[in-house]
């Protein structure tokens, strides 16, 4: 029989988790734990878990601040069931979230599995153009979204599920902030344990509110990966590095447009611009969503390239360590 203990790391965010919990309530299979980690939040959460604690197996836990990867580890290790799965607080579930999960335990053979993110119909126009772009063939290759777009799928903890002994073995999440869930689908099939795409698994995934914010976002997400490259040499992919082509490539039209008076550059970014678009377009069925989807999409694709060439540079070229050049992206006990 499969049992599932859901652990889910905070900070503050009390609105987020009240929703959470509220679709958590609803499900159709109701066997199952759900523990809360409270990672030094600067508001007291347990009034919203008040409100709950009749519908849910609901246990709390308050600590120190450091970071969600470890904060998932410390929510593990009070687990009592076989399966582990981490889901962030900016997310809302389907009714039968949990009894799908155990359904493709029951047939598909692996030792983690993780779900696409997707856009709520409640979302506002920003929180659907980001989903869009953070999902898109033409940005991620779709692989947060779309099982056929990849072969070998990398969980991320926003809805990801972890056997337990696979994941005691492998030392469960690092001590990094940033980039920690990648790293951990890495330790996996470097440990011989397998993941998996559940395709009926997904989630709805707020992300950020604002341009701004989604911008810092992804370009923290853009500093880690040539981390993870240096930590996981065997799983380095050329395409890792494509937002930084795709800037590189824009600052080059600029160029040639100013100093030589052509426009070719620029013109396939035109024609990159009218692929974007309309594919959101068909996608979302609606306009203002689609033009906002174009500017999330460049945002997303200059930020993370920005991120990492920086972090490249300091990496490769400059020898810096990754805890010397981002103090930030790792916990200091």
């Amino acid at each position: 029989m499969t049992t599932i203990s859901i652990i889910i790391a905070i900070y503050n965010r009390k609105d987020e988790l009240f929703e959470l919990l509220n679709s958590l309530s609803f499900q159709t299979d109701k066997d199952f734990e759900v523990i809360i980690v409270d990672d030094g939040s600067q508001i007291n959460l347990r009034p919203t878990l008040e409100l709950f604690k009749e519908n849910l197996d609901l246990k709390f836990f308050r600590k120190d601040n450091s970071g969600p990867g470890l904060s998932r580890n410390y929510g593990s290790r009070r687990a009592k069931n076989d399966w582990l799965i981490f889901i962030d607080s900016d997310v809302i579930v389907e009714n039968d979230y949990i009894q799908n999960i155990k359904k493709n335990i029951e047939v598909i053979t692996c030792d983690a599995f993780g779900g696409a993110d997707k856009a709520h119909k409640g979302f506002n126009l920003i929180q659907k153009a980001i989903s869009y772009s953070m999902t898109s063939v033409f940005t991620t290759g779709g692989i947060r979204g779309n099982k056929k777009a990849i072969s070998k799928f990398q969980p991320r903890s926003f809805n990801m599920g972890v056997r337990k002994s696979a994941f005691e073995k492998v030392g469960g999440f690092s001590e990094m902030r940033i980039g920690e869930d990648p790293d951990l689908s890495m330790k996996l099939w470097e440990n011989n344990f397998t993941t998996s795409f559940f395709n009926d698994t997904g989630v709805y995934h707020k992300r950020r509110v604002d341009f701004g914010k989604f911008s810092k976002q992804i370009f923290q997400f853009g500093c880690a990966r040539p981390i993870l490259n240096q930590r996981h040499p065997k799983y380095v992919k050329i395409s890792f590095a494509f937002p930084t082509f795709f800037l590189v490539g824009y600052f080059f039209g600029i160029i040639e447009y100013f100093l030589f008076k052509k426009g070719l550059l620029l013109g396939l970014y035109g024609i990159y611009t009218l692929l974007v678009f309309f594919h959101a377009l068909y996608k979302t069925k609606n306009v203002s969503v689609a033009a906002m989807a174009v500017m999330s999409t460049y945002i997303q694709m200059f930020s993370y390239g920005y991120g990492f060439l920086k972090s490249w540079i300091l990496l490769n070229v400059f020898g810096q360590k990754p805890e010397d050049a981002f103090p930030s992206h790792f916990h200091k006990p």
